[in-house]
């Protein structure tokens, strides 16, 4: 903000009677000047709060629409009123005599809006549900305070303050990538680990975290690269696209269910039927909304299983979900009596971990080329039946 347009600002507002003669220099801010044609002069400006242009123009003749025409030039959503010249008794004109031109100024009404809504205008690449997350955890300050409540009103000329927190540098964490090429990144996920944050302020190492090296795809979010995910105690093959076209293109066969995956899994009993399909719809479980149940009236989900080996009280069995619906291999086995081995919500017995894990997946990568994808068995697996040889 250059000394002269700030005294020329403080000048015409005593002239106005806005500012009084005590007024300081740090009383005016995000003042710009722009020349709308030879002679013309735009000046805006915020004094206490309120956002004011200043048109500088010979030629306007106290005529409001033409003042208003100059000012929507720069801003056509803009609303307000031109301000009358005080020293003129009639209160009819609203020029006010300044170095040879005549000054008008034009109040801004600027209305109250949510906090969070401010923001997101003011960081478009943020996205709301992130921005609500930051105001709630107390990284935002309006005029100096912390405020913690996303629908609190505040005006477009409040000085809003956000320091997102500062993340753990998880650059010398590794995953072992089994595939990568400029398109797509595959990998072997242990299992204990999440395949991306449950919140932009989660500070645990994520498989999102170590995709974000090698993408340019999501990288605003807290799911760089991330196009279908692995339960947290699931083991196996994850892809992640490298780049928004590569994710279109995968995104889109998981959707249309074209990508084609294989599960193994230790069950606690063994079914029945040595192979069937599955074929029931699952729903959230109203009674404890975090889980899901086999339900009438919810999603249609379908499972293919077949048992490849058994012990005395375990089954080794290989999983085809044809639906994606959350849980679902882990309810359609509980459903049938066979829950999955170290499942802590739908399984009866502990166990060292949840023994599932992605073993393969079968999915066209760019530039069409059909590829599987293969996360070997682990061993904690296969030692539980001695006489299983893996083709």
């Amino acid at each position: 903000m250059s000394k002269t347009l700030t005294r020329d600002i403080r000048v015409l507002l005593r002239q106005f009677e806005i500012a009084g003669e005590l007024t300081a220099k740090a009383e005016i801010s995000q003042s710009k000047e722009t020349e709308l044609r030879q002679g013309v002069l735009l000046i805006t400006f915020v004094f206490e709060k309120t956002r004011y242009y200043m048109l500088i123009d010979g030629n306007a003749d106290d005529d409001k629409h033409y003042i208003l025409e100059q000012i929507q030039s720069q801003n056509s959503e803009v609303i307000g009123h031109v301000v009358k010249n005080p020293l003129d008794n009639t209160q009819t004109t609203y020029g006010m005599p300044f170095k040879g031109k005549d000054a008008y100024l034009f109040k801004v009404t600027t209305p109250k809006r949510r906090l969070d809504l401010e923001l997101a205008t003011r960081y478009p690449k943020i996205t709301r549900s992130t921005l609500q997350k930051y105001i709630k955890a107390g990284h935002v300050k309006v005029d100096g305070i912390v405020v913690t409540r996303p629908k609190q009103d505040v005006l477009e000329t409040d000085d809003i303050a956000m320091v997102p927190p500062e993340y753990t540098d998880f650059s010398a964490q590794e995953l072992p990538i089994i595939y990568i090429d400029d398109n797509v990144i595959v990998i072997n996920k242990p299992t204990g680990v999440l395949t991306h944050s449950k919140g932009v302020l989660n500070d645990e190492f994520t498989v999102a975290d170590f995709f974000r090296r090698y993408t340019t795809f999501g990288l605003e979010t807290s799911r760089p690269g991330i196009v279908h995910r692995l339960d947290r105690d699931t083991s196996g093959v994850i892809l992640g696209a490298r780049h928004d076209e590569a994710a279109d293109m995968l995104k889109k066969q998981f959707a249309d269910r074209k990508a084609k995956k294989e599960y193994m899994a230790v069950t606690d009993g063994i079914p029945k039927v040595t192979s069937a399909v599955i074929d029931l719809p699952i729903g959230r479980n109203p009674s404890a909304p975090s889980t899901f149940r086999v339900d009438p009236s919810g999603k249609m989900a379908m499972t293919t299983y077949e048992v490849v080996d058994t012990n005395e009280t375990q089954a080794l069995v290989k999983l085809w979900p044809t639906t994606g619906r959350t849980h679902q291999l882990r309810v359609h086995m509980e459903y049938i009596n066979a829950p999955i081995s170290g499942d802590r919500i739908y399984g009866k017995k502990k166990a060292d971990r949840l023994f599932l894990h992605a073993h393969s997946l079968e999915i066209t990568i760019p530039a069409s080329k059909r590829e599987t994808f293969i996360a070997p068995v682990p061993k904690e697996f296969t030692d539980k039946f001695p006489g299983y040889k893996h083709a």
